[in-house]
């Protein structure tokens, strides 16, 4: 079924054709082809998939932590197996070089998986406050509605910890990756989870996305993608008093202090700016550098740039692979074009196409960037680099903090506790102190624009949870 063409949603353990006849094309982004179709699911297929997994909520929460474990790690030993076909996959729908599907978009979700597997065995149900026993109950139906961008990573987060929970999920992906959704519903079953417990409606957003925020037997929707759309489902869902979590933008600040190794700073910095080509919302797409150190970081970017070169996603070489489609590529190039008018000075880069086919976007820096300009304010979503110069810590934290979103940082010292000190002061979710790695146990999410609540670790298994005080 992944392969082919098809008009089916995966519901109450199976598939079963949709309600409509109305389809989505998935295409290659490196090639221009289409490569499968799926369903472009209904609000009646959203009422198909809420109706299993409400008839199927009470069985799963009543459900034991050791029977969560053994199908989140069996699901996570099917989706190893398939690891080759899932990498393929990922590539073929989202354009990220194959050695990144590998290493990131699939292994990352088993790691996620794995963590789940084992905090649900420790998670605190119940826990004894004086004379009290505090239950931590499932919210109960859970509307997943996951970006293109980390296709199976965002899934694995919202379902891995929502069955942890005890809850069942009526998931939608999105548009442009719906087919490794299928390939994992697909690990489910084979991981012996109970029919309706997830269930896969693939669809537009307008359409299945809002039926599903809508819905009435819908008890919480977790989000993740643009903030604009991510205040209008909050809007929504607030009219029936349904929990949200949603993980949003970023305009993250990597801030260089002086005395930090430039090089380093640079070099680590450039690759996270266009990690997955750019398209990550934690990604660091502003670099604040001391007026001391500008000129040679401005120069080590440029030559760390080159090196991304865009190329095909199934050659090894290849560090920087094509946008998702043609209207992201076309944001972005807007965007190049937007800094250009402003002032900016574009060190490397080009709005042209550095490839004839797919949606390619040159690897781009530019320099002398002010705070107040678009690029230095706005999500881009694309191979762009800001570079901003600043006079002092009290400026850089200035800069750091001034921008709407507050989801994820680096800062680069002398002293991990010099970085650290800086950090605290940052208004967003997460940092990372001398280029520390990235831990899939510890809570992802942000402040201001960036979103409400956590994901990953014990914290995203929180988010999925309502408590019940018993006196005694």
């Amino acid at each position: 079924m992944i392969e082919g063409m098809d008009n089916r949603i995966y519901v109450d353990g199976g598939w079963q054709q949709a309600a409509g006849s109305d389809l989505i094309e998935v295409v290659n982004p490196a090639t221009e082809a289409v490569i499968g179709t799926v369903a472009a699911g209904s609000a009646a297929d959203i009422d198909t998939a809420v109706a299993a997994a409400r008839a199927a909520a009470p069985q799963w929460a009543s459900s034991s932590p050791e029977d969560r474990a053994r199908i989140l790690s069996g699901t996570a030993d099917v989706l190893k197996a398939r690891a080759d076909e899932a990498s393929a996959l990922i590539t073929a729908e989202l354009g990220a070089p194959l050695s990144l599907s590998q290493r990131l978009h699939v292994g990352l979700p088993l790691s996620v998986l794995a963590s789940y597997a084992e905090l649900v065995m420790a998670y605190p149900f119940a826990e004894e406050v004086g004379n009290s026993v505090v239950w931590a109950r499932p919210v109960g139906v859970v509307g997943a509605i996951t970006p293109w961008n980390y296709p199976l990573h965002q899934i694995v987060t919202k379902v891995g910890a929502a069955l942890a929970a005890g809850c069942t999920v009526v998931l939608k992906p999105a548009e442009d990756t719906p087919l490794i959704a299928y390939l994992l519903a697909e690990a489910f079953t084979e991981a012996g989870l109970p029919p309706g417990v997830v269930n896969v409606v693939s669809g537009r957003g307008p359409v299945a996305g809002q039926a599903l925020v809508g819905h009435p037997d819908v008890d919480m929707v977790s989000f993740t993608g643009s903030t604009a759309v991510g205040r209008s489902i909050g809007a929504a869902a607030g009219g029936s008093l349904k929990r949200v979590a949603l993980e949003l933008g970023g305009k993250s600040a990597n801030v260089i202090l002086p005395g930090a190794d430039v090089t380093k700073a640079v070099k680590v910095g450039v690759g996270n700016a266009y990690l997955n080509g750019g398209q990550t919302c934690s990604a660091w797409t502003r670099m604040l550098v001391h007026e001391s150190a500008y000129d040679e970081a401005v120069a080590l970017a440029a030559a760390a740039a080159e090196k991304y070169a865009p190329g095909d996603p199934l050659d090894p070489a290849t560090r920087l692979g094509p946008m998702v489609n043609s209207k992201q590529r076309d944001r972005v190039r807007g965007y190049i074009e937007a800094g250009m008018a402003e002032g900016a000075r574009l060190v490397t880069g080009s709005v042209d196409a550095p490839i004839d086919r797919g949606y390619y976007v040159a690897p781009t820096v530019f320099a002398d960037v002010q705070p107040g300009m678009r690029i230095a304010q706005e999500e881009i979503f694309g191979p762009v680099l800001s570079i901003l110069r600043y006079s002092d810590t009290d400026e850089a934290l200035a800069i750091a903090n001034g921008t709407d979103y507050g989801l994820a940082g680096g800062v680069w010292a002398a002293t991990s506790e010099e970085a650290s000190t800086f950090a605290a002061k940052m208004t967003t979710g997460q940092v990372d102190i001398n280029g520390g790695a990235f831990n899939p146990r510890a809570p992802f999410g942000g402040f201001k624009s960036s979103g409400i609540g956590r994901e990953l670790g014990r914290h995203g298994i929180t988010e999925f949870v309502q408590y019940q005080s018993q006196q005694f």
